[in-house]
């Protein structure tokens, strides 16, 4: 479970953004901070959130993450 950036309450780990609707809405506004939960969950389902992140395979080997942010294991 993720944790908001502000107050530190959980939050689920499937939210685009690190901020809880409380904070969120008391940082931003509730119209404002509405738009950012919707644009930031579009676009992590487009994959553009993880432009220029690098991951590391099991055997350390840096790698272009993948849209999950994870590689997938092939067996040999």
């Amino acid at each position: 479970m993720k944790k908001c950036v502000y107050c530190k309450q959980g939050i689920s780990d499937d939210r685009a953004v690190d901020v809880c609707d409380r904070c969120g809405k008391g940082v931003w506004g509730e119209k404002m901070f509405n738009a950012i939960k919707t644009n930031m969950d579009n676009a992590r389902e487009k994959g553009n959130l993880l432009q220029g992140s690098v991951c590391a395979d099991l055997q350390g080997n840096l790698k272009e993450c993948s849209k999950e942010g994870t590689f997938k294991l092939t067996s040999s």
